[in-house]
């Protein structure tokens, strides 16, 4: 399946159906009078959040949602039926923003959340709503009240508890592969992860989720390489793994541009506690490994784990610390949603 993070679509509610103008006319009854129902309510735009989805790539393909109107209100003080409302059902860790991307509408963080983002309109009156002492035979009704109308932008972060991050090949998506089920491709070239991987863990008896991004270059803040769109699937982690290539040139630097595009990236990404990790030690001798640590930690003033995805080598002891910094999760009840006759999922 294709991954897609963002979407734009467009939502209308459905409009209040017009209230109805009737008067009652029954034999051997002298006083009728006005007996026309109020119109239905228009259908609200709904959107879910449900278990099961990890991409927006139904949403290229499904741009235009609409509610249905309500309908007429009738005679005999009969109100309209009013319009089903639609169910939009998105991935959990979904955002709507406004169409500048400037504003964030909803946030969808737990499964079942349940959130409604345009109400229908409300049904126009019918006449016998209006008869008054003065006015006993009123003919004027209610039209229905207009539907609400927005184009917004859906924006998947994907929710994980630890992301990892660094320069490309610097070992990732073998550490990825090496801690869970992930799947994730394995090259000798650079920006061999071209999307976001998740990954759960299980270690001592816990379990937590694992995201992989594409690696980040110098001047990924601008453009550079794949860039940082990618950055946003980690803002919600807790803790970052961040993992220098032992077999890079000058490991300090390679520390310090990862650095440096988080902090340009912000959203606190360069806040968020970090477990640092200089990787594929298995190709190096002890006192290169040594020296190259020593140079890692005096250039990032944090403890360094020696670390080889590939042969298992400091795996455990980088599963300790990311624990560490993870609490316990509590899991939260999903809500009651209810039942509604229509339903859009990208299932």
């Amino acid at each position: 399946m294709h991954f897609l993070d963002q979407a734009k679509i467009f939502c209308r509610s459905g409009t209040g159906g017009p209230g109805a103008v009737s008067f009652r006319r029954e034999k051997y009854i002298e006083y009728g009078g006005p007996d026309g129902g109020n119109g239905g309510k228009g259908g609200d735009i709904v959107f879910e959040a449900v278990a099961g989805l990890n991409t927006l790539i139904d949403f290229r393909y499904t741009q235009h949602f609409r509610a249905p109107r309500g309908q007429g209100g009738s005679g005999s003080n009969r109100t309209g039926g009013g319009g089903d409302d639609l169910v939009i059902k998105v991935p959990v860790g979904t955002q709507v923003l406004s169409e500048d991307k400037e504003e964030v509408l909803l946030d969808f963080t737990r499964v079942g959340q349940r959130e409604v983002f345009l109400r229908g309109g409300d049904g126009g009156r019918g006449n016998a709503s209006y008869k008054t002492s003065t006015n006993r035979t009123p003919r004027q009704h209610g039209t229905g009240w207009p539907c609400e109308e927005a184009w917004v932008w859906l924006r998947l972060k994907l929710l994980a508890d630890a992301g990892l991050v660094g320069l490309p090949n610097a070992g990732k998506s073998t550490f990825i592969n090496a801690v869970t089920n992930a799947q994730a491709k394995v090259g000798e070239y650079a920006f061999t992860t071209t999307r976001p991987q998740l990954g759960v863990v299980r270690h001592k008896g816990r379990e937590f989720v694992v995201a992989d991004i594409p690696g980040l270059i110098e001047g990924a803040a601008d453009g550079a390489g794949i860039g940082d769109r990618f950055l946003g699937h980690i803002e919600r982690c807790r803790v970052l793994l961040h993992l220098v290539d032992a077999n890079d040139e000058d490991v300090a630097e390679s520390y310090r541009i990862v650095r440096d595009e988080l902090e340009a990236y912000g959203a606190g990404l360069v806040d968020k506690p970090q477990v640092l990790a200089l990787n594929k030690i298995d190709t190096l001798d002890e006192e290169l490994i040594e020296a190259l640590m020593n140079e890692l930690a005096e250039a990032s003033g944090a403890e360094v784990i020696p670390l080889s995805g590939a042969a298992g080598t400091g795996v455990d002891w980088v599963l300790d610390k990311l624990l560490e910094a993870i609490p316990p999760s509590e899991r939260v009840p999903d809500d009651d949603a209810g039942e509604d006759p229509i339903e859009w999922s990208p299932i």
